[in-house]
């Protein structure tokens, strides 16, 4: 599997990211937002946290219209897989490749600690190393990680199972305790919760490391 990971002004978890893509077998170009186009033949684009031109106008607004997202889109529309995480899953609703906003959270208070979600469905490329209902902890960092979204979206997201993680309780305000979803075709995952940052023991927990092995496995199967 061949993972791109974007690179914008003010990203700090592109390292991470590619960290955990490589720790479950994948080859890892960073792509700078400049650029146009992805390397060839790239399985999926991850979009990593950070607060990408300084969360200026509105967080993921600018990276949004970066030169390196045509690419990105065109990627998704060939039916290639993206991961945003944090950051990375705001630029992927700025970029309307994802329903919904993210504002800032209910406390109005950057929160930054481990979180309990529930895997919601295991549907999908990305969460099919869990179980349906699993309990997995990942950290948050986040200051606009309020999911909100109209009723229709909402019933939708929930009717078409494509709500991957919610939290395990009110941790920001997110409507319906929303913390990762996906694309209708599914090969698209937003969430703010960090799976990269709970992919190995050392970092003291690794819930997030089957996200990554489960993507892995399914890109070299499919």
């Amino acid at each position: 599997m061949k993972a791109a990971v974007l690179v914008f002004p003010g990203s700090n978890c592109d390292r991470d990211l590619a960290v955990a893509f490589r720790n479950a077998g994948c080859s890892v170009e960073m792509v700078w937002h400049k650029d146009t186009t992805l390397p060839d033949d790239v399985d999926i684009v991850g979009i990593p946290g950070g607060f990408s031109f300084g969360d200026y106008l509105r967080c993921g607004a600018i990276a949004a219209r970066s030169p390196i997202v045509g690419a990105l889109k065109s990627h998704v529309e060939r039916g290639g897989y993206a991961l945003g995480i944090c950051n990375g899953f705001q630029v992927l609703v700025e970029t309307g490749l994802l329903p919904g906003a993210l504002i800032r959270n209910a406390g109005l208070k950057f929160i930054c600690k481990p979180v309990d979600l529930t895997v919601e469905t295991t549907a999908s490329d990305f969460t099919s190393g869990y179980t349906k209902g699993q309990s997995v902890t990942y950290p948050v960092a986040h200051h606009d990680g309020n999911y909100i979204a109209g009723p229709d979206t909402l019933a939708a997201l929930t009717g078409e199972d494509r709500v991957a993680f919610r939290y395990d309780g009110n941790v920001n305000g997110s409507a319906d305790n929303i913390a990762g979803i996906l694309s209708e075709n599914r090969r698209v995952l937003g969430l703010m919760p960090h799976p990269e940052r709970a992919a190995d023991p050392a970092l003291g927990g690794a819930d997030g490391a089957d996200l990554f092995r489960s993507l892995a496995i399914a890109a070299v199967t499919a």
